[in-house]
Formats: structure tokens, C-alpha cells, sequence
């Protein structure tokens, strides 16, 4: 069995775990300073083992990973730095969900001189959505229009924002605020987060997008001056956007992070009946014909190992322990920055964690993949 380290506890962090631990290929050791998340999820995935560490201290991190194969970091973005430092310092495989443009950019500075592997952005978007996209875009001949469309929405909204918390609500918020890349007209530029609002309807159900910052990955380097248009924007039920922007801009509430972090979380409640939605929409030039082709899917929340587990829980999740079975499989280099364009799509999908982006709860016949010219 390959040890492995996962360094945080909350809801990705305890999928992850459990996943892994479930396979009988990795022995997972969980690490986070709250010794009662690491009770509690040790109780309910038999096997792991826990250390209690700061992730922010990087030598506390370094004797968690020494000796390991890799470590897994589901922690928040802002605190990155020291997990991916002590991963170069003892040359252990780093894998993250980080959709921070400025985490993105230390991680590949470190990677330069790494003597293992460092593979970022790794869950849903960034993540899967980079791999979909690449994979419908390098069959053409030349390319005009790449866009992702992706959302973790609840199934049952309930509230004027039309939104349940289902991911970290420090990267909700990030992504709300930073600058966004996008090639438009064959320029990389920074376009404004919460613009370009537009409308759209999948399976009968009407949706609403705008730009948020990370979703691109490093796709904007990958195929600069090879497509006219490429962006990403994040879905939502119609009416979120104008609701989210009078919080951010209107009552200034962008200027105050922390204080939207705590209205949020102590008014917005947790989901576990969500839906996932994935959405790339790929234009350009195949033997002479002008052509489109897209990837749709919807993936729901359901019952894995005996406990329900989110839909942002499970694609997440998946996306990372794919990308570590790839690794540890040879499929993927083993040194240096690695681009979620990097992983083959067929690799992907065919991985026994990647097969959960294609399945369903049984209940949704609706959901499907399509690819149409």
C-alpha cells in the first residue's frame, strides 16, 4: 500500500479519506489541528490513521509527510503555501483543489526544481472541466469558441440567493472577487468577476452564468493563440447574480471577507441533496466543416459507503483520487508542474474514481452525456 497524506478534515477532505482508505491501495494517515473532526472521521472510516498538525506551520508538515508518497492538500487556499513547500522539502507528490490563481502560480514556481510531481487544481473546476474541454478541443483543426460552464446548485433551492453552501465558503467568495482570465478575440486578458451574465436552459431547467475567477486552470496559457474565444463561468438558478452582487458592491460586503464569510455561514445552510453541473461547449474548423461538439452532464448527490455524500463532495473528490490512481499508475509524470490538460480524458473517465462522473442516482434518467457536431 502507497502511504499517503490528506492534510485537512472537512467535507472534501473526509471523501477523499474515504475513498482511498475504501480501495485497500493506500494507507491514508488524516491531518488537521481539530482533534475532534479527526475523531470523529477516524470512528467513521476504520483504518486511517490521524495526526494533529497546523497546516500553516511548514516543519509540522514536514515530519507529517516525510516518508510518504504523496500528499493531498484539501485545505483552503490561503494556506497553500507552507503544505506545497514542505511537500517540495521532502519530495512527496503534491496534488491539490486549489482554484486560487496566485496559489496556482507558487505551486509552479516550486514544481521547477521539484524532484516529484505537482498536480493543482485537481477537483471539479478547476479540475475535470480542463480535461473535458481539452479533450473536445485538440480534435480539431482549429478552434474558435471554448466555454465551461460549471455549478454545484442545491436540488431543492429554497431562499432569494437560490443557493445552498456546498464548497469551501472562502473560495465561493474568492472566486466571487478576483479578476477572471479569458482569450477574447485572441487576447488573453482579465475580464471583471460577476459580468458577462447570459442564460441558458439544460434538461428543462433554466440556469444563469457569469464570470468567477480560477475556472480556467492553466487552460488560457495551453491554448493562447490557438482559439478566438475561450472563458469560463459559473452557473446558477436565474436571480443569484444581481442578489450576490447588491452584498459584494452595493453593501461593500467584498471589502469585508471575513464578515461575509460569517452572514453566510450562519444564514445560508449546508445541502446534501445538490447537483452537479457540467457544461463545455467546444466551436471550430474539422475537416473543412465548421462544427460544434459539447459534453453535458448532471451528477447528484447519493448514498456511497452506507452515507449520503453531496454531488460537490463526490466529483470533487473524485477528480483528485483519479488523478493520484493516474500517478501512482504511471499514466501521469512523475516530476515537475502537471496541467489538469495533461490527464487524458479516456485515462480519466476509465478510472474507478473518474466513473463517478459518469453515473447517477438512479433517480435522474434526464442526466446525460452529449457530444454533437
Amino acid at each position: 500500500m502507497k502511504p499517503i497524506v490528506v492534510v485537512g478534515a472537512g467535507k472534501i477532505g473526509s471523501m477523499i479519506t474515504d475513498f482511498l482508505n475504501g480501495t485497500g491501495d493506500y494507507k491514508v494517515t488524516l491531518v488537521d489541528q481539530n482533534q475532534d473532526a479527526l475523531d470523529r472521521i477516524a470512528e467513521e472510516i476504520p483504518g486511517i490513521s490521524t495526526v494533529k498538525a497546523n497546516a500553516s506551520n511548514q516543519q509540522e508538515m514536514e515530519a507529517a509527510f516525510k516518508g510518504h508518497f504523496a500528499v493531498i492538500n484539501s485545505c483552503p487556499f490561503d494556506i497553500s503555501a507552507s503544505i506545497a513547500h514542505a511537500a517540495a522539502a521532502q519530495q512527496v507528490h503534491y496534488l491539490d483543489l486549489t482554484e486560487d490563481v496566485a496559489s496556482t502560480r507558487l505551486i509552479k514556481s516550486l514544481a521547477k526544481d521539484a524532484k516529484s510531481a505537482f498536480i493543482p487544481q485537481c477537483g471539479l473546476a478547476p479540475g475535470f472541466i480542463s480535461i473535458v474541454a481539452y479533450d473536445l478541443a485538440r480534435h480539431f483543426d482549429s478552434l474558435h469558441n471554448v466555454h465551461m460552464r460549471v455549478g454545484a446548485l442545491p436540488k431543492f433551492p429554497s431562499n432569494a440567493l437560490k443557493y445552498n453552501l456546498t464548497w469551501s465558503t472562502d473560495g465561493l467568495i474568492n472566486e466571487y472577487l478576483n479578476p477572471c482570465e479569458a482569450i477574447v478575440n485572441g487576447q488573453l486578458r482579465e475580464v471583471p468577476p460577476m459580468e458577462e451574465l447570459e442564460h441558458f436552459s439544460l434538461d428543462g431547467d433554466d440556469y444563469e452564468a457569469f464570470n468567477t475567477s480560477g475556472g480556467l486552470g492553466t487552460l488560457c496559457e495551453t491554448l493562447e493563440g490557438k482559439v478566438s474565444n475561450l472563458n469560463y463561468r459559473t452557473v446558477r438558478y436565474p436571480g443569484h447574480r444581481d442578489v450576490m452582487k447588491l452584498l459584494l458592491n452595493d453593501l461593500r460586503l467584498g471589502e469585508r471577507r471575513d464578515l461575509l464569510k460569517e452572514i453566510m455561514e450562519s444564514a445560508i445552510p449546508v445541502t446534501m441533496q445538490d447537483v452537479v453541473l457540467v457544461f463545455a461547449n467546444v466551436s471550430g474548423v474539422k475537416n473543412g466543416l465548421f462544427l460544434q461538439e459539447t459534453f453535458a452532464r448532471k451528477i447528484y448527490s447519493r448514498e456511497i459507503n452506507g452515507k449520503l455524500r453531496s454531488a460537490i463532495q463526490i466529483t470533487t473528490a473524485s477528480g483528485i483520487c483519479a488523478a493520484l490512481d493516474l500517478l501512482a499508475e504511471g499514466k501521469l509524470p512523475n516530476q515537475g508542474f502537471v496541467r489538469q490538460e495533461d490527464i487524458r480524458f479516456e485515462d480519466f473517465i476509465n478510472n474507478r474514481f473518474g466513473r463517478n462522473y459518469m453515473e447517477d442516482d438512479g433517480k435522474h434518467p434526464s442526466a446525460s452525456v452529449r457530444r454533437v457536431a
